[in-house]
């Protein structure tokens, strides 16, 4: 039960951090284009490439793990969103867009969930 106790708070958290953080950078960049779950993914896929890390040298427990990797980052990424936007952009008749938010969240994700990886290996 504290394992699911771990998880809920830290969804929770991971939540209120992604919407305060995704209106902010909307806010600061406009409303042309999905700024702010480009970012919240591309942090979120940092942070998760570093705990993960610092897990598997021994630095985190499997509760922080859960609670970091599961919880707040489970909360904080947005795929769903993600998916939506670029959905939306293709709908609205913007190929490029969509294509270029496409790569760049995976791109991004995959260039930093490796460099948190690597950051966890010289910390741990």
């Amino acid at each position: 039960m504290e394992r699911y106790l771990l998880v809920a708070l830290g969804g929770a958290l991971g939540s209120v951090l992604r919407y305060g953080l995704g209106a902010w950078v909307q806010g600061a960049l406009g409303p042309g284009f999905p700024y702010s779950t480009l970012m919240v993914n591309a942090l979120g896929s940092f942070f998760i490439g570093l705990s993960l890390r610092l897990s598997l040298e021994g630095v985190l427990s499997g509760e922080a793990r859960l609670f970091l990797a599961v919880g707040v980052l489970g909360g904080f990424t947005t795929f769903s969103s993600f998916s939506y936007e670029t959905l939306a952009l293709l709908q609205g008749g913007e190929a490029g867009k969509a294509f270029l938010y496409a790569l760049g969240s995976l791109l991004l994700g995959l260039l930093l969930v490796l460099a948190g990886y690597r950051l966890g290996g010289v910390l741990g």
